[in-house]
Protein backbone atom coordinates (compact mmCIF):
# COMPACT_ATOMS: atom_id res chain seq x y z
CA UNK A 1 0.00 0.00 0.00
CA UNK A 2 1.44 3.21 -0.89
CA UNK A 3 1.20 6.72 -0.52
CA UNK A 4 0.08 9.00 -3.79
CA UNK A 5 1.93 11.30 -6.10
CA UNK A 6 5.16 10.75 -4.40
CA UNK A 7 4.06 11.05 -1.12
CA UNK A 8 6.41 10.08 1.59
CA UNK A 9 5.75 10.65 5.02
CA UNK A 10 8.77 12.40 7.04
CA UNK A 11 9.29 12.12 10.74
CA UNK A 12 10.32 15.54 11.98
CA UNK A 13 12.08 14.82 15.48
CA UNK A 14 12.34 17.49 18.16
CA UNK A 15 15.74 17.92 19.55
CA UNK A 16 16.21 17.84 23.18
CA UNK A 17 16.71 20.97 24.84
CA UNK A 18 19.81 22.10 26.96
CA UNK A 19 17.44 22.72 29.87
CA UNK A 20 15.69 18.87 30.03
CA UNK A 21 14.89 18.64 33.76
CA UNK A 22 12.32 16.90 35.56
CA UNK A 23 9.96 19.22 36.92
CA UNK A 24 6.92 17.12 37.01
CA UNK A 25 4.94 19.76 35.48
CA UNK A 26 2.12 17.64 33.39
CA UNK A 27 -0.69 16.82 35.47
CA UNK A 28 -1.53 14.01 34.15
CA UNK A 29 1.45 12.64 32.76
CA UNK A 30 2.07 9.75 35.08
CA UNK A 31 5.88 9.43 34.50
CA UNK A 32 6.46 13.38 34.30
CA UNK A 33 5.02 13.12 38.22
CA UNK A 34 6.50 10.32 39.57
CA UNK A 35 10.17 11.06 38.54
CA UNK A 36 9.36 14.72 39.96
CA UNK A 37 13.30 16.13 41.04
CA UNK A 38 15.29 13.40 39.72
CA UNK A 39 18.45 14.48 38.23
CA UNK A 40 18.68 14.69 34.50
CA UNK A 41 21.03 14.19 31.70
CA UNK A 42 20.25 16.83 29.13
CA UNK A 43 23.49 15.58 26.93
CA UNK A 44 22.71 11.86 27.03
CA UNK A 45 18.93 12.81 26.46
CA UNK A 46 19.62 14.53 23.35
CA UNK A 47 22.13 12.34 22.23
CA UNK A 48 19.44 9.32 22.50
CA UNK A 49 17.09 11.27 20.43
CA UNK A 50 19.86 11.76 17.45
CA UNK A 51 20.16 7.88 17.94
CA UNK A 52 16.90 7.10 17.28
CA UNK A 53 16.05 9.44 14.39
CA UNK A 54 19.22 7.88 12.73
CA UNK A 55 17.63 4.07 13.18
CA UNK A 56 14.56 5.51 11.35
CA UNK A 57 16.28 7.00 8.61
CA UNK A 58 18.57 3.52 8.10
CA UNK A 59 14.95 2.28 7.51
CA UNK A 60 14.44 4.10 4.47
CA UNK A 61 12.06 6.87 6.15
CA UNK A 62 12.65 10.67 5.63
CA UNK A 63 13.84 12.19 8.82
CA UNK A 64 14.19 15.54 10.12
CA UNK A 65 14.78 17.87 12.71
CA UNK A 66 13.20 20.65 14.87
CA UNK A 67 15.22 22.81 17.12
CA UNK A 68 14.47 23.18 20.69
CA UNK A 69 13.24 26.02 22.44
CA UNK A 70 14.77 29.02 25.02
CA UNK A 71 14.92 28.10 27.87
CA UNK A 72 13.88 29.68 30.90
CA UNK A 73 12.04 32.04 28.43
CA UNK A 74 12.78 35.02 30.04
CA UNK A 75 10.35 36.97 27.81
CA UNK A 76 7.52 35.23 29.44
CA UNK A 77 8.76 36.38 32.74
CA UNK A 78 9.17 39.47 31.83
CA UNK A 79 5.30 39.95 30.46
CA UNK A 80 4.28 38.25 33.71
CA UNK A 81 6.17 41.57 35.62
CA UNK A 82 9.77 40.70 36.16
CA UNK A 83 12.36 43.00 35.04
CA UNK A 84 16.31 44.18 35.17
CA UNK A 85 18.68 42.18 33.79
CA UNK A 86 18.07 38.59 32.78
CA UNK A 87 20.31 37.23 35.56
CA UNK A 88 17.65 39.94 37.50
CA UNK A 89 14.45 38.44 36.23
CA UNK A 90 15.41 34.47 36.98
CA UNK A 91 17.21 35.63 40.12
CA UNK A 92 13.57 37.82 40.87
CA UNK A 93 11.39 34.65 39.94
CA UNK A 94 13.36 32.07 41.40
CA UNK A 95 12.46 33.56 44.85
CA UNK A 96 9.05 35.30 44.30
CA UNK A 97 7.27 32.31 42.41
CA UNK A 98 9.90 28.95 42.09
CA UNK A 99 6.80 27.05 40.27
CA UNK A 100 6.30 29.74 37.87
CA UNK A 101 9.61 29.97 37.12
CA UNK A 102 10.26 26.30 36.74
CA UNK A 103 7.59 26.45 33.77
CA UNK A 104 9.62 28.72 31.82
CA UNK A 105 11.97 26.22 32.12
CA UNK A 106 10.49 23.24 30.49
CA UNK A 107 12.22 21.32 27.87
CA UNK A 108 8.86 19.98 26.56
CA UNK A 109 9.06 21.23 23.32
CA UNK A 110 10.83 18.36 22.16
CA UNK A 111 7.56 16.61 22.10
CA UNK A 112 6.75 17.53 18.77
CA UNK A 113 3.76 15.24 17.95
CA UNK A 114 2.48 18.39 20.51
CA UNK A 115 3.77 20.60 18.23
CA UNK A 116 1.06 20.98 15.44
CA UNK A 117 -1.06 19.34 12.95
CA UNK A 118 -0.43 18.49 9.84
CA UNK A 119 -2.60 17.92 6.71
CA UNK A 120 -1.39 16.69 3.23
CA UNK A 121 -1.33 18.62 0.06
CA UNK A 122 -3.09 15.64 -1.43
CA UNK A 123 -5.87 15.71 1.34
CA UNK A 124 -6.65 19.23 1.05
CA UNK A 125 -9.15 20.61 -0.80
CA UNK A 126 -6.22 23.86 -2.27
CA UNK A 127 -3.89 21.17 -2.72
CA UNK A 128 -0.90 22.66 -0.28
CA UNK A 129 0.52 21.33 3.04
CA UNK A 130 -1.44 22.63 6.12
CA UNK A 131 0.08 23.30 9.19
CA UNK A 132 -1.18 24.71 12.60
CA UNK A 133 0.23 25.42 15.52
CA UNK A 134 -0.87 23.53 19.09
CA UNK A 135 -2.26 26.63 21.45
CA UNK A 136 -1.41 23.88 24.08
CA UNK A 137 -3.37 25.76 26.52
CA UNK A 138 -3.97 22.89 29.10
CA UNK A 139 -0.64 23.20 30.89
CA UNK A 140 1.02 26.42 31.59
CA UNK A 141 4.64 25.29 30.53
CA UNK A 142 3.52 24.62 26.93
CA UNK A 143 1.60 27.07 26.34
CA UNK A 144 4.48 29.59 25.76
CA UNK A 145 5.43 27.01 22.76
CA UNK A 146 3.50 27.87 19.87
CA UNK A 147 4.85 31.16 18.53
CA UNK A 148 8.45 29.43 18.39
CA UNK A 149 7.00 26.38 17.02
CA UNK A 150 5.19 28.66 14.49
CA UNK A 151 8.61 30.14 13.27
CA UNK A 152 9.95 27.10 13.45
CA UNK A 153 7.89 25.43 10.79
CA UNK A 154 7.52 28.39 8.68
CA UNK A 155 11.84 28.09 8.85
CA UNK A 156 11.69 24.71 7.51
CA UNK A 157 8.66 24.83 5.48
CA UNK A 158 8.84 28.15 4.13
CA UNK A 159 7.62 28.46 0.28
CA UNK A 160 4.59 30.29 0.18
CA UNK A 161 2.85 28.27 -3.12
CA UNK A 162 3.05 25.20 -1.17
CA UNK A 163 2.84 25.45 2.53
CA UNK A 164 0.38 26.69 4.59
CA UNK A 165 0.93 27.80 7.84
CA UNK A 166 -1.88 28.85 10.16
CA UNK A 167 -2.12 30.47 13.73
CA UNK A 168 -2.80 28.80 16.90
CA UNK A 169 -6.30 28.45 17.71
CA UNK A 170 -7.23 30.98 20.41
CA UNK A 171 -6.26 30.39 23.81
CA UNK A 172 -9.79 29.65 25.21
CA UNK A 173 -11.13 26.41 26.74
CA UNK A 174 -13.39 25.07 23.70
CA UNK A 175 -10.52 25.46 21.96
CA UNK A 176 -7.62 23.29 23.90
CA UNK A 177 -5.26 21.79 21.12
CA UNK A 178 -2.84 19.39 21.75
CA UNK A 179 -1.26 18.88 18.42
CA UNK A 180 -0.96 15.44 16.09
CA UNK A 181 -0.77 13.76 19.07
CA UNK A 182 -4.90 13.26 19.20
CA UNK A 183 -4.49 12.87 15.12
CA UNK A 184 -4.04 9.86 12.87
CA UNK A 185 -4.08 9.95 8.78
CA UNK A 186 -4.93 6.41 7.94
CA UNK A 187 -4.95 5.70 4.10
CA UNK A 188 -5.77 2.41 1.46
CA UNK A 189 -5.07 1.87 -1.68
CA UNK A 190 -5.74 4.85 -3.38
CA UNK A 191 -4.00 7.24 -1.45
CA UNK A 192 -6.85 9.05 0.18
CA UNK A 193 -6.73 10.27 3.41
CA UNK A 194 -8.93 9.50 6.43
CA UNK A 195 -8.51 11.90 9.02
CA UNK A 196 -8.62 10.32 12.79
CA UNK A 197 -8.73 12.87 15.44
CA UNK A 198 -9.30 12.03 18.79
CA UNK A 199 -10.58 14.25 22.07
CA UNK A 200 -11.51 14.16 25.41
CA UNK A 201 -14.24 16.29 26.00
CA UNK A 202 -16.82 18.51 24.48
CA UNK A 203 -19.40 20.52 25.71
CA UNK A 204 -22.06 17.84 25.69
CA UNK A 205 -20.00 14.91 26.99
CA UNK A 206 -18.39 14.37 30.26
CA UNK A 207 -14.92 14.01 30.75
CA UNK A 208 -12.64 12.36 33.31
CA UNK A 209 -12.79 12.95 37.12
CA UNK A 210 -9.24 12.58 37.94
CA UNK A 211 -6.69 14.22 35.35
CA UNK A 212 -8.16 16.77 32.78
CA UNK A 213 -8.77 16.23 28.85
CA UNK A 214 -6.57 18.06 26.97
CA UNK A 215 -7.97 18.24 23.53
CA UNK A 216 -11.46 19.25 22.80
CA UNK A 217 -13.49 18.03 19.99
CA UNK A 218 -14.34 21.77 19.09
CA UNK A 219 -10.44 22.73 18.55
CA UNK A 220 -10.74 18.86 16.07
CA UNK A 221 -13.23 20.28 14.32
CA UNK A 222 -11.35 23.44 13.65
CA UNK A 223 -8.08 21.96 12.91
CA UNK A 224 -10.39 19.89 9.73
CA UNK A 225 -11.52 23.03 8.36
CA UNK A 226 -8.77 24.96 8.70
CA UNK A 227 -7.08 22.13 6.38
CA UNK A 228 -10.27 22.14 4.19
CA UNK A 229 -10.08 18.49 4.27
CA UNK A 230 -13.67 16.58 2.99
CA UNK A 231 -15.48 16.61 5.77
CA UNK A 232 -16.23 12.55 4.02
CA UNK A 233 -12.76 11.65 5.10
CA UNK A 234 -13.17 12.96 9.08
CA UNK A 235 -13.85 10.54 11.67
CA UNK A 236 -13.68 12.46 15.12
CA UNK A 237 -13.92 10.21 18.36
CA UNK A 238 -13.91 10.53 22.30
CA UNK A 239 -11.00 9.07 24.57
CA UNK A 240 -12.24 6.70 27.13
CA UNK A 241 -12.59 9.15 30.34
CA UNK A 242 -11.52 6.19 32.67
CA UNK A 243 -8.25 5.49 30.59
CA UNK A 244 -7.13 9.34 30.28
CA UNK A 245 -7.49 9.08 34.26
CA UNK A 246 -5.37 6.40 34.26
CA UNK A 247 -2.72 8.24 32.40
CA UNK A 248 -3.57 8.00 29.27
CA UNK A 249 -3.38 11.93 28.41
CA UNK A 250 -3.29 11.93 24.79
CA UNK A 251 -4.73 9.57 22.05
CA UNK A 252 -1.14 8.26 20.91
CA UNK A 253 -0.54 7.16 24.81
CA UNK A 254 -3.24 3.89 23.68
CA UNK A 255 -3.23 4.16 20.00
CA UNK A 256 -1.35 4.13 16.47
CA UNK A 257 -2.19 4.01 13.02
CA UNK A 258 0.26 4.06 9.87
CA UNK A 259 -1.43 3.36 6.48
CA UNK A 260 -4.47 1.11 6.58
CA UNK A 261 -3.19 -0.42 9.87
CA UNK A 262 -4.69 0.80 13.50
CA UNK A 263 -2.67 -0.59 16.60
CA UNK A 264 -5.21 0.53 19.22
CA UNK A 265 -6.03 -0.67 23.57
CA UNK A 266 -9.39 -2.17 23.76
CA UNK A 267 -10.15 0.26 26.50
CA UNK A 268 -8.85 3.40 24.15
CA UNK A 269 -12.29 4.90 22.80
CA UNK A 270 -15.57 5.75 24.75
CA UNK A 271 -17.35 3.79 22.02
CA UNK A 272 -15.00 1.41 21.05
CA UNK A 273 -16.76 -0.68 18.78
CA UNK A 274 -19.00 2.34 17.28
CA UNK A 275 -15.59 3.94 16.66
CA UNK A 276 -13.99 1.02 14.65
CA UNK A 277 -17.42 0.86 13.03
CA UNK A 278 -16.75 4.46 11.50
CA UNK A 279 -12.96 3.91 10.57
CA UNK A 280 -14.43 0.84 8.51
CA UNK A 281 -17.21 2.27 7.06
CA UNK A 282 -14.86 5.21 5.69
CA UNK A 283 -11.73 2.98 5.08
CA UNK A 284 -13.04 -0.50 4.26
CA UNK A 285 -9.40 -1.98 3.88
CA UNK A 286 -8.75 -1.09 7.74
CA UNK A 287 -6.77 -3.93 9.58
CA UNK A 288 -7.26 -2.72 13.19
CA UNK A 289 -5.40 -4.74 15.58
CA UNK A 290 -6.46 -4.86 19.05
CA UNK A 291 -4.44 -5.44 22.24
CA UNK A 292 -6.81 -6.20 25.27
CA UNK A 293 -6.42 -5.78 28.64
CA UNK A 294 -6.29 -9.27 30.02
CA UNK A 295 -2.88 -9.09 27.85
CA UNK A 296 -1.81 -5.56 28.78
CA UNK A 297 -4.02 -3.29 31.80
CA UNK A 298 -4.07 0.34 30.78
CA UNK A 299 -1.71 0.76 33.11
CA UNK A 300 0.58 -0.81 32.04
CA UNK A 301 0.13 0.49 27.89
CA UNK A 302 1.12 3.96 30.19
CA UNK A 303 4.07 2.49 31.54
CA UNK A 304 5.97 0.81 28.61
CA UNK A 305 4.07 2.95 25.88
CA UNK A 306 3.30 0.32 23.77
CA UNK A 307 1.43 2.48 21.73
CA UNK A 308 3.64 5.81 21.98
CA UNK A 309 5.57 3.50 19.54
CA UNK A 310 5.84 4.84 15.90
CA UNK A 311 4.07 2.66 13.38
CA UNK A 312 6.14 2.63 9.86
CA UNK A 313 5.94 1.35 6.47
CA UNK A 314 9.44 -0.22 5.63
CA UNK A 315 10.72 -1.42 2.03
CA UNK A 316 8.47 -1.98 -0.68
CA UNK A 317 4.99 -4.40 -0.59
CA UNK A 318 3.06 -2.66 2.36
CA UNK A 319 5.49 -4.41 5.03
CA UNK A 320 5.24 -2.38 8.59
CA UNK A 321 7.62 -1.75 11.64
CA UNK A 322 7.18 -0.78 15.00
CA UNK A 323 9.72 1.33 16.77
CA UNK A 324 9.13 0.95 20.65
CA UNK A 325 10.74 2.04 23.96
CA UNK A 326 12.92 -0.50 25.51
CA UNK A 327 10.62 -0.25 28.39
CA UNK A 328 8.39 -2.23 26.41
CA UNK A 329 10.81 -4.97 25.87
CA UNK A 330 11.43 -5.53 29.63
CA UNK A 331 7.95 -5.72 30.40
CA UNK A 332 7.26 -9.30 29.79
CA UNK A 333 3.38 -9.09 28.86
CA UNK A 334 4.22 -6.45 26.55
CA UNK A 335 6.85 -8.21 24.33
CA UNK A 336 4.70 -10.98 24.66
CA UNK A 337 2.08 -9.18 22.89
CA UNK A 338 4.28 -7.56 20.60
CA UNK A 339 5.97 -10.83 19.72
CA UNK A 340 2.16 -11.93 18.91
CA UNK A 341 1.15 -8.92 16.84
CA UNK A 342 4.14 -9.49 14.54
CA UNK A 343 4.22 -13.23 14.42
CA UNK A 344 0.29 -12.86 12.92
CA UNK A 345 0.06 -13.29 9.69
CA UNK A 346 -3.52 -11.41 9.82
CA UNK A 347 -1.77 -8.12 9.46
CA UNK A 348 1.73 -6.16 7.69
CA UNK A 349 3.31 -5.42 10.84
CA UNK A 350 6.66 -7.54 10.70
CA UNK A 351 9.31 -6.37 12.58
CA UNK A 352 9.55 -4.66 16.23
CA UNK A 353 12.69 -2.63 17.05
CA UNK A 354 13.66 -1.03 20.25
CA UNK A 355 15.19 1.75 20.91
CA UNK A 356 16.33 3.65 24.68
CA UNK A 357 15.12 6.86 25.24
CA UNK A 358 15.48 6.60 28.71
CA UNK A 359 15.62 11.15 29.53
CA UNK A 360 12.79 11.11 27.76
CA UNK A 361 10.66 8.16 29.36
CA UNK A 362 11.11 9.27 32.70
CA UNK A 363 9.57 12.46 31.63
CA UNK A 364 6.68 10.69 29.95
CA UNK A 365 7.48 11.17 25.81
CA UNK A 366 8.24 7.98 24.05
CA UNK A 367 9.36 7.41 20.24
CA UNK A 368 6.07 8.88 19.37
CA UNK A 369 6.11 11.77 20.86
CA UNK A 370 9.11 12.95 19.85
CA UNK A 371 8.10 13.29 16.14
CA UNK A 372 5.63 15.38 14.06
CA UNK A 373 4.29 13.50 10.70
CA UNK A 374 4.95 15.49 7.56
CA UNK A 375 3.97 13.96 4.61
CA UNK A 376 5.31 15.41 1.32
CA UNK A 377 5.83 14.90 -2.26
CA UNK A 378 9.27 14.70 -4.00
CA UNK A 379 8.57 18.33 -4.88
CA UNK A 380 7.58 19.83 -1.14
CA UNK A 381 10.40 18.24 0.30
CA UNK A 382 12.54 20.18 -2.35
CA UNK A 383 10.59 23.83 -1.72
CA UNK A 384 11.68 22.40 2.28
CA UNK A 385 14.66 23.52 3.95
CA UNK A 386 17.38 21.06 3.02
CA UNK A 387 19.49 21.65 6.16
CA UNK A 388 16.89 20.28 8.53
CA UNK A 389 16.71 16.76 7.06
CA UNK A 390 18.63 14.27 8.65
CA UNK A 391 22.41 12.60 6.72
CA UNK A 392 25.04 11.11 8.25
CA UNK A 393 27.04 14.09 8.04
CA UNK A 394 24.22 16.07 10.06
CA UNK A 395 24.02 13.65 12.54
CA UNK A 396 27.91 13.77 13.51
CA UNK A 397 27.43 17.33 13.56
CA UNK A 398 24.82 17.14 16.35
CA UNK A 399 26.45 15.07 18.32
CA UNK A 400 29.55 17.01 18.66
CA UNK A 401 27.11 20.55 19.06
CA UNK A 402 25.40 18.63 22.17
CA UNK A 403 28.81 17.80 23.48
CA UNK A 404 30.10 21.31 22.97
CA UNK A 405 26.84 22.65 24.88
CA UNK A 406 25.10 20.68 27.05
CA UNK A 407 25.59 19.38 30.67
CA UNK A 408 25.60 16.07 31.77
CA UNK A 409 23.81 16.10 34.97
CA UNK A 410 20.74 19.02 35.41
CA UNK A 411 18.57 19.17 38.93
CA UNK A 412 15.87 21.61 39.35
CA UNK A 413 17.65 23.91 41.44
CA UNK A 414 20.28 24.48 38.63
CA UNK A 415 17.68 26.11 36.44
CA UNK A 416 18.24 29.30 38.96
CA UNK A 417 22.14 29.65 37.90
CA UNK A 418 22.31 32.33 35.30
CA UNK A 419 25.37 30.63 33.12
CA UNK A 420 22.85 27.86 31.98
CA UNK A 421 20.82 30.59 30.13
CA UNK A 422 23.85 31.60 28.09
CA UNK A 423 24.94 28.22 27.62
CA UNK A 424 21.47 27.70 26.04
CA UNK A 425 21.90 30.63 24.31
CA UNK A 426 24.59 29.58 22.58
CA UNK A 427 23.72 26.31 22.00
CA UNK A 428 20.76 27.34 19.82
CA UNK A 429 22.53 30.30 18.08
CA UNK A 430 24.62 27.88 16.87
CA UNK A 431 22.15 25.26 16.08
CA UNK A 432 20.17 27.59 13.83
CA UNK A 433 23.22 28.23 11.97
CA UNK A 434 23.24 24.34 11.67
CA UNK A 435 19.94 24.05 10.04
CA UNK A 436 19.79 27.23 8.47
CA UNK A 437 16.90 28.78 10.25
CA UNK A 438 17.45 31.92 10.87
CA UNK A 439 16.31 34.26 14.41
CA UNK A 440 13.70 32.49 15.60
CA UNK A 441 14.31 33.16 19.02
CA UNK A 442 13.42 36.39 20.89
CA UNK A 443 16.96 36.59 21.98
CA UNK A 444 18.33 36.83 18.46
CA UNK A 445 15.80 39.02 17.28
Amino acid sequence: MTLPLSLAEANFDGIVGPTHNYAGLSYGNVASLSNEGSVSNPREAAKQGFTKAAFVASLGIVQGFLPPHERPHVPTLRALGFSGSDADVIAAAVKEDPILFARTCSASAMWTANAATVAPSCDALDGKVHFTAANLRSMMHRSIEPPTTARALKAIFGNDERFVHHSALPQADLFGDEGAANHTRLFGPDGRGLHFFVYGRSEREEGPKRFPARQTLAASQAIARLHRLDPARCVFARQRAESIDAGVFHNDVISVGNGHVLLTHEFAFADQAGTLAALKTALPQLVVVTVRASDVSVEQAVKSYLFNSQLVSVGAGGAMAIIAPTESHDDPAVKATLDRIVADPSNPIQAVHFQTLRESMRNGGGPACLRLRVPLTDAERAAANQAAFFTPSLHATLNAWADRHYRTELRPADLADPKLLDESRAALDELTRILKLGSIYEFQR
